[in-house]
């Protein structure tokens, strides 16, 4: 007799209270193995493959692909051990005395090294006994994605199943709320073709019919109702006439963390700005000799912001104050030792932060491969919430955007943050001669309480020095 448990949305770190389904990888029906991912979910900080650390069958799913669920929020439920007439098999990982249990890990990479099953199905019979038979603990048995349903005992799950198929005839249905359902919205089983095994009928089946039904209504509402909403505007919640079919974007996943840390840094921090322009010539010049004496098989070249990220660590040393934090319930400014500099990535995703560790210790060549290393994994969605977090300082390029200056929202708690604009030729006066040089434009946003404009405009000056003339930085290291 197989026992069905529950496994809920782990805790992911980082004080993460929620994450949004991106893929399951598992189906209702199929077999797990223990520490197998079976879902893949996106924070607001990265995308995290959890693994399930119960070995058995699939009977529910909880949440369709999309949807935001609380830490602590059921995922989904697994029978654990044989279903009855399944033994002697030699393929049912549930046989497996490790499938008995849990591993207790939540994570990638963590598990007990069990090796994954392969994806199967059970058949439709036997699905049915091990869902009707097995003690409910704590969970609905239900084969199809549900958020809050209602807890049903063992005995009444039995009753339904018995009812229903005595009431319906003999439709390819296990699941008593997959019936529920289709009664509900007059959906007729006999005419759904099932997408489960053996044709069995899904709960997305119904779903599918459902919204089906919903589309023909809705579109034949629309054509009826034309006349009446091309002449009458809708009003917004604010009293503003706006468009009939306004698209809403929910503010969630890395928008909505984005979104929420930029509106506290505004709310809480008092921000000010400050800019110069900057010779870059001989910067550029610098670099060329640096990546042609590696030669072109010494690995990667040293690009222009890890140059920057260089002499943002050496003016962090001459210039403590911004490398700091603001205890606001102690009242007290936190200067931090040690800087760990962020640099804002554009992905496909949204905009992320990774951060570069400690990287007060290593020069530019070290600073530029691993910016290379954490922009990769950025772009395929594969950072991991400590590798976005715990940043002191922050550098952000907007040059590869095209555009010349900014000013940029500092990243709370951080008090600080440099902004760089396009490298480009303009007329310069250069050597009492007017000439075309490489000018960039250097933007500094700083906290206000942490110093005042006399030590951020002698920051972004060191700054400025130092790409105009490297040899600086030679003389402060």
């Amino acid at each position: 007799m197989a026992q069905v448990l529950e496994f809920k949305l782990p805790d992911l770190g980082e004080g993460l209270t929620e994450a949004e389904i991106v893929r399951w990888l598992v189906e209702v029906g199929d077999v797990v193995a223990i520490d197998q991912p079976v879902v893949e979910v996106e924070t607001a900080k990265a995308m995290v493959e959890v693994p399930c650390p119960y070995g058995g069958v699939v009977t529910a799913r909880f949440g369709e692909e999309g949807t935001e669920l609380p830490v602590g929020a059921p995922l989904l439920t697994v029978a654990v051990g044989a279903p009855e007439g399944s033994s002697g098999s030699g393929e049912d990982s549930g046989s497996d005395p490790e499938s008995t249990g849990g591993s207790g890990n939540v994570l990638v990479g963590y598990g007990t090294g069990a090796p994954a099953a392969r994806r199967r199905r059970i058949r439709p019979d036997r699905l049915d006994r091990a869902v009707t038979e097995a003690p409910v603990s704590g969970a609905p048995v239900v084969e199809a994605p549900v958020v809050e349903a209602p807890r049903v005992e063992a005995p009444v799950v039995k009753v339904l199943v018995a009812e229903a198929s005595v009431s319906e005839g003999p439709v390819p249905v296990v699941s008593p709320l997959v019936r529920r359902l289709a009664r509900q919205h007059d959906i007729d089983l006999r005419r759904l073709a099932g997408s489960g095994p053996d044709g069995l009928i899904l709960r997305a089946d119904v779903d599918r019919a459902i919204r089906t039904a919903e589309e023909t209504a809705t579109a034949t509402a629309r054509v009826a109702q034309a006349p009446v909403q091309a002449q009458v505007p809708a009003a917004a919640p604010n009293g503003v006439a706006t468009a009939v079919d306004a698209e809403r974007i929910p503010l969630r996943g890395v928008r909505g963390a984005v979104a929420d840390k930029l509106s506290r840094s505004r709310t809480e921090i008092p921000d000010a700005t400050c800019w110069v322009d900057a010779d870059a010539t001989e910067l550029m010049a610098v670099r060329a000799a640096m990546n042609a004496a590696t030669g072109p098989s010494a690995g990667p070249k040293v690009s222009v912001l890890a140059l920057l990220a260089r002499i943002c660590t050496a003016a962090l040393a001459r210039f403590p104050e911004l490398n700091s934090t603001v205890d606001t319930e102690a009242r007290e400014i936190v200067r931090l030792s040690g800087v760990h500099l962020g640099f804002a990535a554009q992905t496909e995703r949204g905009l992320v932060v990774p951060v570069v560790r400690d990287a007060h210790t290593r020069n530019a060549e070290s600073i530029g491969a691993e910016i290379a290393r954490l922009t990769e994994l950025a772009r395929t969605g594969k950072l991991s919430p400590a590798q976005l977090t715990g940043g002191t300082f922050t550098l952000n390029n907007y040059g590869v955007f095209g555009v010349d200056g900014s000013t940029p929202i500092i990243n709370h708690p951080e008090a600080a943050m440099l902004g760089v604009g396009r490298i480009m030729p303009k007329p310069w006066v250069h050597r009492g001669e007017l000439a075309v040089r490489q000018v960039v434009q250097l933007s500094l946003t700083f906290d206000h309480r942490v110093c005042d404009g006399g030590t951020a405009g002698g920051f972004l000056r060191y700054v400025a020095d130092c790409v105009e003339q490297p040899a600086v930085l030679l003389r402060t290291v």
